[in-house]
């Protein structure tokens, strides 16, 4: 391993590294521009010059790309290095402008200005942008054009280019900060992304994740689009980052099955007159939520498409909720949450609002003064369901405005409300896979697709499948502390079940006369909770005592009348009726 000399101080450093590495390893700091330990050295702005002496001989050479020799000896702030490096940056102030990254370098060097005068440019040309989109991501959308006081980086005719995939990894390196991601509509926020840039590619989902570890989004990822990369492979200190890492499928043998598989909301988009997705400033509570986090691009502060507060806002409840239309239910946390927006946006712009609603629906410990509290803020409560949202005005206190149209039902006219975002509560919906998990475990569904719960008072949790249960927003729209009561009665059904050690089967269940069977397997194809199989050694269907609920469905297609009900078969029946005509004559 080679052993230098840095500054008086003597380091060994493992073979191939650069004289810019073994000072890092010394905690000595070398002033550079165009250097990123994920890249090649590339040298090009050649401020990290320092003065090697090696036997009799001393040069100057970049610390960045020239390896660490052993023997030799560095001086990283010698006179000789001091003025090389001044009269670089006096001339890189000569060609750009005063940017922060040169004024800070100069300042440390004691250059007042530069003699070379001020130039115009705020590309310093260090190459970091273009190396990383060939080098790191692969997409080769942009590289240096022209030579000598015209050399810039563009894209290829200085257009928009196919192969940028907008990963904003030019933008990260950029040392100046004269790269940007900037929205193509020139938007400022943009609320249905809530981003100016990509979504991280290794991310964790949010702060309460279970597991609370980081996943790779491949949608997002550099190197399932390009195929380069695999910086994240590089840097992870545990190796723990695998890209030809693909899902897998266990299968688990248990006891009991808790669902808890939550819900979706509506697509807003598809109610047309609402705007959303038509118009800037027409969000979703959701994106309103992620908006108003502190942890939000915007900080948590309230902002419309073009960076400023709003000065008026329409909350509208009920979208796709109690509507013929769409969903006639209720969807129960749409009240609440609507006047938790009202109070954030009251405190943080001072914004006049208005709440649209059907009805209030305040039900539950604290919901009610908190309704109240609402009302002493000075929001404008409207009974009456938004039927609309347009941009054309009818007066010019409405240009520019975004008009939602209403009846107020407590005045008995129809209003326009001109503000300058809406905020849409949307109807909570049963998951599009609903039915395809109900038919796998055998659970019933409601007609509005929820899964379907054995008693609504008496079983809330319990399904007609014995070991499996729910909780949760699967079964239907509830809120957070419902949510929570009955994911708990789940468990502790589950663990009282555990304890026991044993089920309780019921005492009529479907049963097949081996002797009569035809092996048509009708019954098999018709039971709803897959108690039913077929022994291909006799030939024969065999019922699964266990598993069955004694519906009779098998009972009433078996062409033969091999299937029949145990304590329900056709003289046993008979003879009931017989009694009773008895008891009456």
């Amino acid at each position: 391993m080679p052993t230098l000399t840095i500054d008086g101080q003597t380091v060994e450093v493992e073979e191939g590294k650069t004289i810019l590495e073994a000072a890092e390893q010394l905690g000595i700091e070398i002033p550079t521009l165009c250097h990123h330990p994920l890249l090649e050295a590339y040298g090009a702005c050649r401020i990290c010059t320092v003065e090697m002496k090696r036997g009799k001989r001393t040069r100057m050479v970049t610390a960045c790309n020239h390896p660490a020799l052993d023997g030799i000896e560095v001086l990283t702030r010698s006179p000789r290095v001091l003025r090389h490096r001044r009269m670089i940056v006096e001339l890189e102030l000569g060609r750009c402008a005063d940017l922060p990254v040169l004024r800070k370098l100069a300042d440390e060097l004691g250059i007042d200005r530069s003699r070379f005068g001020t130039g115009k440019h705020e590309c310093i040309l260090c190459g970091l942008c273009v190396r990383t989109c060939w080098e790191l991501v692969g997409a080769r959308a942009i590289s240096f054009a022209n030579r000598g006081t015209e050399r810039e980086v563009t894209t290829p005719y200085h257009e928009i280019s196919d192969a940028c995939i907008g990963c904003g990894a030019c933008v990260a390196v950029c040392p100046t900060g004269v790269l940007k991601m900037e929205d193509i509509k020139g938007r400022k926020v943009v609320h249905s992304e809530l981003t100016l840039g990509p979504q991280r590619a290794i991310r964790i989902p949010f702060m309460q994740a279970v597991p609370n570890v980081p996943f790779i989004d491949p949608d997002a990822c550099i190197h399932f689009k390009t195929g380069d990369c695999k910086v994240c492979e590089q840097v992870c200190p545990k190796d723990a980052v695998d890209h030809k890492m693909e899902d897998q499928f266990e299968e688990i043998e248990v006891g009991a099955i808790l669902v808890a598989t939550g819900h979706e909301v509506i697509d807003c988009s598809e109610m047309l007159r609402y705007g959303y997705g038509l118009y800037d400033n027409v969000i979703t509570g959701l994106e309103f939520e992620k908006l108003s986090h502190a942890t939000s691009p915007t900080g948590g502060r309230i902002l419309m498409t073009n960076g400023e507060p709003p000065k008026s806002v329409a909350i509208l409840h009920c979208i796709g909720s109690r509507d013929e239309n769409y969903k006639e239910y209720c969807s129960r946390v749409c009240c609440m949450y609507s006047l938790k927006f009202a109070h954030l946006v009251r405190e943080k712009t001072g914004a006049e609002v208005y709440e649209l609603y059907i009805d209030m629906r305040s039900a539950g410990k604290g919901y009610e003064e908190f309704y109240k509290r609402n009302l002493e803020e000075d929001v404008v409560f409207i009974r009456g369901k938004g039927s609309e949202i347009t941009t054309w005005p009818e007066s010019p206190e409405e240009k520019g405005k975004l008009i939602v149209k209403c009846e107020d039902t407590l005045l008995g006219t129809v209003r326009r409300l001109p503000v300058d975002m809406v905020i849409l509560s949307p109807a909570l919906q049963a998951r599009r896979d609903a039915a395809k998990v109900a038919q796998i475990l055998g659970l019933g569904l409601s007609r509005d697709g929820f899964f379907l719960e054995q008693h609504p008072k008496l079983g809330p949790v319990q399904t007609a499948s014995d070991g499996i249960f729910i909780a949760g927003t699967c079964q239907g729209p509830k809120d957070i502390p419902d949510s929570v009561a009955q994911g708990a009665a789940a468990a502790a059904n589950i663990l009282s079940l555990i304890d026991r050690g044993s089920v309780v089967i019921e005492p009529i269940t479907g049963v097949v006369e081996e002797t009569t069977c035809g092996g048509c397997r009708l019954c098999i194809a018709v039971c709803p909770y897959d108690a039913v199989s077929f022994d291909a050694e006799k030939k024969v269907s065999v019922v699964d005592e266990a598993v069955c609920k004694g519906c009779g469905t098998c009972v009433a297609v078996c062409p033969s009348g091999a299937a029949q009900q145990r304590f329900l078969e056709g003289r046993e029946i008979f003879a009931e009726i017989d009694g009773l005509l008895a008891m009456t004559s």
